[in-house]
């Protein structure tokens, strides 16, 4: 093509463009629009032109691009469009990105989805300490300054039986902070077998190494003794430290040295003997018909010095991680400026404390705690929910899918009891064949797992086997109806 050629061609594709682009209205034009009032009153002003401004940008770029880019000026450029764009535009920024989901996983402590739910006693507690200034750190009765800790302490005193404790804000912090305060420069002693990774890739040598502590590794990773222990507890030996297996178990030829074991060389050595427990429950749950799980009292009872276990796993509280034992090492670690990184808000002791409270009476605590309460649902709950929610489900799905009421198998989640199953039941989804017999094209059971995860209120679920589980423990007949009613916007 010659140059003449090529400036022509050039030529007729931006008077092309030229052609495309609309005449928009001015942005104060829009502004003024009575349209425009209801949201500059919910949005402000500043934000309300700032977006219409971007808005405006874009239809611009869009009209540059013609037709090609599916481009329509006359549907895209009248003001009752553009305000109808700017509204969507400034409730998308708008709309929280932290949403409520409907946890449909079988995972009751699911560590993606927040945890432990709490009561109604501390969500109240924390509505209260969100209005009114609290007396976080004032002692009421003296008028004084106080600690924070104190607003909980006497009723983990009560709960785990140990001299003292102290708050931070979730349990890799309080083994961080226990190392940092103890066993800085000296060494801590650990089962290979014990040197465990948590989620997001944290793993207990690291916190070590960041604490400033030297880990010194014994035994192997099935097997360790306490004379692994006695050969490398010497004068420069901070701490003996043990650590709760999060979310594996070691079966087979194993052996791994308790608590009560390393008592007497502990303190025939002088040295501390630290647990971090992990999931921390405070009550035998053998006594509600749950797998047995080493509860903190326990621990303190066998000789550990100091335990460190979580508020938001199988104590059903607020995120936090808790340090507890003998009463002179709570001070030493007290007095670590990393304590004050470390400490919690007024918001996570308010919710904290009314859970703690609930403790006080183990016989209503199936009924009260939420976390309880969810463990411990009977399948036949789930089973008569799950029919109940079988033809609605059907409905929303249509042919494409088949949907069955079926029994699963749940887990506790967040590393507590990592083997053990509980009955469950929920909704079993697989996709239909076609007329040849053969699966679906493509994946659709992804499909409509995207689907699901794009209703008003997010139901999420897991895939395996060929089939979407639906698993219904963590769905209580008070949400029912919200559940049923968002299904039918799926064929909308």
């Amino acid at each position: 093509m010659s140059g003449g050629a090529q400036s022509a061609s050039t030529q007729s594709a931006s008077a092309q463009s030229q052609s495309m682009m609309p005449r928009l209205p001015a942005v104060h034009l829009l502004v003024d629009d009575p349209a425009c009032a209801p949201l500059i009153a919910q949005y402000g002003r500043e934000q309300t032109v700032d977006a219409l401004r971007a808005l405006l940008a874009g239809l611009r770029t869009r009209a540059r691009a013609g037709a090609e880019g599916g481009f329509d000026p006359e549907a895209e450029c009248a003001p009752a469009a553009i305000l109808a764009a700017l509204g969507e535009r400034l409730r998308a920024a708008n709309t929280s990105k932290l949403r409520a989901v409907f946890n449909l996983t079988g995972t009751v402590l699911h560590t993606n989805l927040g945890r432990a739910l709490l009561p109604d006693e501390a969500v109240q507690a924390v509505v209260e300490a969100l209005r009114w200034p609290m007396n976080l750190e004032w002692d009421i009765d003296t008028g004084t300054r106080g600690d924070r800790d104190n607003l909980v302490e006497e009723q983990l005193r009560a709960l785990t039986g140990a001299e003292a404790v102290t708050i931070v804000n979730n349990n890799a912090a309080a083994v961080l902070l226990m190392l940092n305060s103890l066993a800085q420069g000296r060494e801590v002693i650990v089962s290979r077998g014990e040197l465990v990774e948590i989620g997001g890739a944290f793993r207990i040598p690291d916190i070590m190494t960041r604490a400033g502590a030297i880990l010194r590794e014994v035994g192997t990773t099935n097997r360790t003794h306490l004379k692994d222990f006695a050969e490398h507890a010497g004068p420069n030996t901070a701490l003996m430290l043990k650590v709760h297996a999060s979310n594996y178990a070691i079966t087979g030829f194993t052996k791994e040295v308790s608590v009560a074991e390393l008592v007497p060389l502990a303190r025939e050595r002088g040295i501390p003997i630290a647990v971090d427990l992990g999931s921390g429950t405070l009550v035998d749950l053998e006594r509600y018909g749950l797998p047995h799980e080493t509860t903190v009292k326990e621990t303190i009872a066998a000789g550990a010095d100091l335990v460190t276990f979580s508020g938001d796993k199988l104590l059903g509280g607020p995120q936090c991680g808790v340090i507890a034992g003998r009463k002179d090492l709570i001070a030493a670690i007290k007095k670590n400026p990393l304590k004050r990184a470390l400490r919690v808000s007024k918001l996570t002791l308010a919710a904290l404390e009314p859970v703690l409270n609930l403790y006080r009476a183990p016989d209503l605590l199936p009924q009260r705690l939420t976390t309880l309460r969810l463990l411990t649902r009977p399948a036949q709950a789930m089973q008569a929910l799950a029919e109940t929610l079988l033809v609605p489900m059907q409905a929303a799905l249509g042919p494409d899918y088949k949907v069955k009421a079926e029994p699963m198998q749940s887990q506790i989640g967040s590393g507590a009891l990592p083997v053990d199953r509980l009955p469950s039941y929920g909704l079993a989804i697989r996709a239909v064949a076609g007329p040849d017999g053969k699966p679906m094209r493509g994946n659709p059971l992804g499909v409509l797992e995207r689907r699901l995860r794009a209703l008003p209120r997010p139901v999420i679920g897991r895939i395996g086997d060929d089939t979407l589980w639906l698993d219904l423990r963590c769905l209580e007949e008070p949400q029912r109806d919200s559940f049923i009613q968002q299904l039918k916007s799926m064929n909308a």
